[in-house]
């Protein structure tokens, strides 16, 4: 298992890299750049000269993207001195866990919006994940062990109804009724103190104040999920229930119960839990719908607006950042495999 982890670890470097080298490539690709300001007066040709050299933009790409990776420090040593460092020292690289400065937030660094605003998107996501998993698995539980009752159907329609109801239309209809309406929530913004543990969860995490912002978000996002997961989980345990060795538990006197939570509910989760990598990672690193009606500063909203203003460091930050979320994500549910069915192996 050890060894399995290694050799999945150093995986991630080549994945990343690539990642890293066509994103660079596709940023500069998208016409416009990040000093063409739509619907504001053009700056003279000479000032986006000059910015675009401070920035680097004047190099050839390829420089661009070693500067990226190394650092302007080992341009200099490699180009002999053609393309100079600034005085400064410019940027360390990403090697170095710099992502160097947003082209559009000037006087910040990638590095400290990321810091900023993950800790945020983090605590979204996982709350949605929470009540998604705690609504969805135990429906799709009892609608499978209550199959053509009026419990498998409720749950169903109710699924059906989650998935066919998006977040951009649940989310503004919590806001009208429980904030406009009724008046017991905040409207918007995400009222957490800075976080504290591990840089992630907030300091008043057990306060109302925390909560009070926190349950629409999450309930909108997490709403739609426990559909899916309700779904996935019904028709995966209505697999498994009919399979030979349930049937052998079941002739040696055990428990429904035992039968259900020991050996079905286990194997029927691996559908699941496949699904769960990909959508942790992405929840995680924000929503941008939420966070744009919630007014939420997450990571999500610079996700998109990077790519509007043609802010290339932000961008790729971002990218990277998500890539190596999915990449954790994707070992976390190979490892729970093995524990799921003990007849994976990674030795």
């Amino acid at each position: 298992m050890g060894r399995y982890i290694i050799r999945r670890v150093f995986g991630f470097i080549p994945v990343l890299f690539a990642v890293a080298l066509f994103t660079f490539i596709l940023v500069r690709v998208i016409p416009g750049g990040p000093f063409d300001y739509a619907g504001e007066k053009a700056l003279p040709p000479q000032v986006v000269a000059n910015i675009e050299a401070k920035y680097h933009l004047d190099w050839p790409v390829t420089w661009q993207f070693v500067s990226y990776l190394f650092g302007d420090d080992v341009v200099e040593f490699l180009s002999a001195g053609k393309y100079q460092q600034p005085a400064d020292g410019g940027s360390k690289g990403l090697i170095r866990g710099d992502f160097g400065p947003s082209l559009r937030y000037r006087g910040q660094s990638v590095t400290d919006i990321i810091k900023g605003t993950f800790p945020i998107s983090f605590q979204l996501g996982l709350l949605a994940m929470i009540i998604g998993l705690s609504i969805g698995v135990p429906a799709g539980i009892i609608a499978a062990l209550k199959q053509n009752s009026w419990l498998d159907y409720t749950a169903t329609f109710i699924a059906v109804l989650g998935v066919s109801v998006p977040s951009m239309v649940l989310g503004p209809v919590l806001i009208w009724l429980f904030a406009v309406k009724l008046g017991w929530l905040p409207v918007a913004t995400w009222g957490a103190k800075p976080p504290f543990i591990l840089g992630l969860f907030p300091r008043d995490i057990l306060s109302w104040k925390f909560w009070s912002h926190a349950i629409m978000p999450a309930i909108a996002m997490g709403t739609g999920m426990s559909a899916s997961i309700a779904r996935l989980t019904r028709a995966s345990l209505l697999q498994v229930i009919r399979e030979d060795y349930i049937r052998t538990a079941r002739a040696k006197g055990l428990s429904e119960r035992t039968v259900i939570a020991i050996h079905a509910l286990k194997n029927s989760m691996i559908p699941v839990v496949t699904i769960m990598g990909p959508l942790f990672a992405a929840v995680v690193t924000g929503s941008l719908i939420i966070e744009q009606i919630f007014g939420i500063n997450g990571m999500g909203r610079h996700f998109v607006q990077s790519v509007g203003n043609r802010d290339y460091p932000l961008l790729m930050g971002v990218t990277l950042v998500y890539t190596f979320l999915l990449l954790i994500a994707n070992l976390m549910v190979d490892l729970t495999y093995a524990w799921l069915d003990p007849r994976i192996r990674y030795d």
